[in-house]
């Protein structure tokens, strides 16, 4: 049996999808992921998948292409499956995406849906309210015939070797940035963090992407070290996997750093549910007021002056939930 998974989102979102993944791997003979660009570095990382193809869909991302007909005729070309899964956030609807596949030849197709799919779905799955999103695709996965096979955690390959980008010793991973502005905790927050999780006695690394380097240079100062854009997917998965804890928001890294295991101090922004989307499967420290006016907004920029639901949170804080997490890990 040959069967695509599809997640069209980001990084994070694929991350995410894994353990559904692996259940369908664990029947299907070949495992097609299909996702959008911000997820294929992601989708590489993923045990199970034999094949990525990459399409940004039109209903998807936060600068979606316009609707291209010759560019859907190449895509569905390029599909050679008989069963699909279509893993979609609690907001999203799967219809377009199952529309794309019924085109390509795909003759089972398993989805969440709230609306009605008419001939688009062959089973159409309500989810358990307030599920994890992991744990949501997983329960869809197995609705269609795919139970898990293990403990459905996150999960990534084998990271590298980066003993020469980390160095030796134990060490602590802050990640500042993030793909929406929203779920940032403060530039100047982070450097405090930094600076007080040295003089507590941690070796502290600066994560961040290639346009990020400004960022984590001024977040590192001189208490820290700056990795910023120097961790492609993979590498950055060995850098999170030999980290005592990584200090992050609501963004990939957190997933990643779940998928390869380690404790995550999450700085939580509420403008989507942290029951949805907290580290999973690892062990954790929330913080961030839950209870902020922006709560459920999914709002891309902060609505409400001053941060206030991230940046009353205060190095101290953060270093506290590092001195929690370490000591559960070692």
């Amino acid at each position: 049996m040959r069967a695509i998974v599809t997640r069209l989102d980001s990084f994070g979102d694929v991350l995410l999808a894994g353990p559904a993944v692996r259940a369908v791997a664990a029947r299907a003979d070949h495992v097609t992921l299909l996702c959008g660009s911000r997820g294929a570095p992601a989708a590489r990382l993923l045990p199970g998948v034999a094949e990525v193809l990459v399409w940004d869909a039109p209903w998807g991302g936060f600068q979606p292409p316009a609707v291209d007909r010759a560019d859907i005729d190449a895509l569905t070309a390029r599909i050679d499956a008989g069963t699909g899964l279509i893993l979609t956030s609690f907001h999203q609807s799967p219809l377009p995406t199952a529309l794309v596949l019924r085109l390509a030849g795909v003759r089972y197709l398993a989805a969440d849906s709230e609306d009605y799919p008419g001939s688009l779905l062959d089973l159409r799955h309500r989810r358990t309210p307030g599920a994890h999103e992991a744990e949501a695709a997983l329960e869809l996965a197995a609705a269609a015939g795919f139970p898990s096979p293990d403990d459905g955690r996150l999960r990534v390959r084998r990271p590298p070797d980066v003993r020469e980008l980390t160095g030796p010793g134990r060490y602590v991973v802050l990640h500042p940035g993030a793909s929406v502005p929203a779920r940032a905790w403060s530039p100047g927050r982070a450097a405090e963090a930094v600076r007080e999780l040295a003089a507590a006695g941690h070796r502290v690394l600066v994560t961040g992407g290639p346009d990020e380097r400004d960022l984590t240079a001024y977040v590192a100062g001189e208490h820290g070290t700056d990795l910023g854009g120097r961790t492609a997917a993979p590498e950055l998965s060995g850098v999170l996997a030999g980290a005592e804890a990584v200090v992050t928001g609501n963004t990939a890294p957190a997933h990643l750093a779940a998928a390869v295991g380690t404790p995550v101090v999450s700085l939580f922004a509420p403008v989507v549910p942290a029951e949805r989307w907290r580290p999973y499967g690892v062990p954790y420290v929330l913080l961030g007021d839950q209870d902020a006016p922006c709560a459920g907004s999914r709002a891309r920029e902060c609505p409400v002056p001053g941060h206030p639901c991230l940046n009353t949170v205060t190095a101290t804080d953060v270093a506290a939930a590092v001195e929690k997490l370490a000591g559960e890990r070692s």
